[in-house]
């Protein structure tokens, strides 16, 4: 008889059932998938073409640059008037703005591509609120991110311009 503190452990199985109902998820996935493409369903359209198609205009944009200061704080400049929109200062709560920015920024590192070129802000008659770098292309629907975030860059659309 071998004694209990020298027995090999046993390897951990997993229930059998478990396995089953992952493979049937994964055939059911696999399923799905295949069943839309060889019926030739569209996928969803992007804002960008739903704005385009259903002749969405804008009803009011801004252009704007974002500005790093040696403080850690950020100036948004007016492009049009080259007077400063607004400006976030440390501390202030700003997180979505920054996260968006920071991201966009990243984005544009990898395509070698420096701050200089400007982003639009851009209110649709359809009440969306859009993010568009001018450098990259690349549109952020910020409503998706919910009415308080919207409201961040929102207010940026109604702020005066500053005197520099």
């Amino acid at each position: 008889m071998i004694p209990n503190h020298a027995r090999q452990p046993q390897a951990e199985q997993l229930p059998r059932g478990a396995l089953i109902l992952a493979g049937v998820l994964v055939g059911f996935a696999f399923t799905l998938t295949a069943g839309m493409r060889i019926a030739h369903v569209p996928p969803a359209a992007s804002p960008v073409l739903l704005r385009s198609t259903d002749h969405i205009a804008p009803v009011r944009s801004r252009t704007l640059r974002f500005v790093d200061e040696a403080d850690r704080g950020v100036r948004i400049e007016d492009i049009g008037t080259g007077r400063t929109a607004s400006e976030i200062v440390p501390g202030q709560k700003t997180g979505f703005i920054r996260g968006v920015m920071r991201g966009l920024a990243r984005e544009r590192r990898l395509h070698g591509i420096g701050g200089g070129p400007p982003f639009t802000l851009t209110e649709w008659r359809d009440g969306e609120l859009t993010l568009t770098d001018t450098a990259t292309g690349r549109s952020i629907e910020l409503n998706a991110f919910g009415t308080t975030n919207r409201a961040a860059f929102a207010a940026l659309l109604d702020t005066p311009e500053a005197a520099r």
